[in-house]
């Protein structure tokens, strides 16, 4: 059965940085897609960042254009998610996701979740 864990992230002041990271597991070949979800109001979520291989083909959202850089291992099918110069605004959940296609700011086909994690940013 495939999963997704989560580590990483905690509480920050603002212009700190964290780091979330989150390994594939139960993959027989990695997933082609994988990248970090957070809630915001008026849609039901919206895409952080992602990476896709082959290519290693990147997706930021405009308001962490500059702050935020997704990378990924590929040999350990992980991923992970450096926040620099990080807001109060930019407190929320933040959910890693994997999918067989993505493209812009949409996942496509089964997309596994992972459970989560609370970043806090601090004025």
């Amino acid at each position: 059965q495939v999963r997704l864990a989560e580590s990483g992230g905690g509480s920050v002041l603002a212009g700190g940085s964290l780091r979330v990271s989150c390994a594939a597991l139960g993959y027989s070949a990695g997933p082609n897609c994988m990248g970090w979800f957070r809630p915001i109001p008026g849609k039901i979520r919206e895409l952080v960042a992602s990476i896709s291989i082959p290519g290693a083909t990147t997706y930021y959202a405009s308001s962490v254009k500059g702050r935020f850089t997704i990378s990924r291992d590929n040999s350990e099918n992980t991923v992970s998610l450096q926040m620099n110069n990080l807001q109060p605004e930019d407190t929320n959940m933040y959910y890693c996701a994997a999918a067989p296609v993505c493209a812009g700011d949409t996942f496509y086909g089964a997309t596994v979740w992972g459970q989560g994690t609370q970043d806090t940013v601090s004025a």
